[in-house]
């Protein structure tokens, strides 16, 4: 039987807790796992990280976490663009963790990736 999920999607995330970010993706990957072929590649622990990890991966999506600020998550969005023309980018809102812990976190990601992923012709 044909493969009628989604994808393949290499994600890179940016987040300055790699482990806590490698959990919370492999939950919103497991749950989306019906729909989309999703495989979480790499995670940059600084805005500094993000060229080499876009120019060595090629992902076609890029999450920015909930401790950047909103000019910080531009400006990671900005370099993830330039590195790679058309990549799908999201930052997850500042303080989301801080709030509301990685449950909320993973929620959220839930309501907003399938849109995401949605948008884009493979």
């Amino acid at each position: 039987m044909p493969d009628t999920r989604k994808g393949p999607f290499k994600l890179v995330t940016v987040n300055t807790a790699p482990d806590r970010a490698k959990r919370i993706i492999a939950r919103m990957i497991e749950s989306l796992s019906d729909r989309y072929d999703i495989t979480h590649i790499d995670n940059c622990s600084s805005i500094d990280q993000v060229v080499a990890k876009m120019q060595q991966h090629q992902p076609n999506i890029l999450f920015s976490a909930s401790m950047w600020s909103p000019e910080e998550a531009r400006e990671i969005r900005d370099i993830a663009e330039r590195e790679r023309p058309g990549i799908m980018t999201h930052a997850i809102p500042q303080g989301l963790q801080a709030e509301g812990g990685p449950d909320a976190i993973v929620e959220y990601l839930l309501e907003n990736v399938p849109p995401l992923l949605d948008s884009v012709e493979l």
